[in-house]
């Protein structure tokens, strides 16, 4: 799966919230980080390593924000890399415009991070 295929199907997986879909996306020892993992979990640093974790991080999102859904803008690839643009829309806040990066390593993501302010 090429950088722009796998950006792809993590969008699709995650608006469908379907966390065994979006974790298989991932390499075994993955890292995630997040200001929204810093926020509610400030002991990790923000940071989130292997699937375990992952698809604990997203059962607890889908959990508590079930309307959650990432509405895409932008998605630019390389060999190595995919960024992707999005407003994220969840229940009762604001629209916040995203960007996230994953880093790509045979047609698995090794390493993603979020960004937004």
């Amino acid at each position: 799966m090429t950088s722009l295929e796998l950006a792809r199907a993590w969008l699709e997986a995650f608006n469908a919230h379907d966390v065994d879909a979006l974790v298989a996306l991932y390499a075994d020892d993955a890292t995630h980080t997040s200001p929204k993992i810093r926020a509610l979990h400030p002991d990790g640093g923000g940071k989130l390593a292997g699937k375990a974790a992952l698809a604990d991080w997203w059962r607890e999102a889908n959990r508590r924000l079930p309307g959650l859904r990432y509405e895409p803008t932008a998605i630019v690839a390389d060999d190595a890399r995919a960024i992707i643009e999005y407003v994220r829309h969840a229940p009762g806040e604001p629209p916040m415009p995203v960007a996230e990066a994953f880093d790509v390593r045979d047609g698995r993501i090794v390493a993603s991070r979020v960004y937004h302010g």
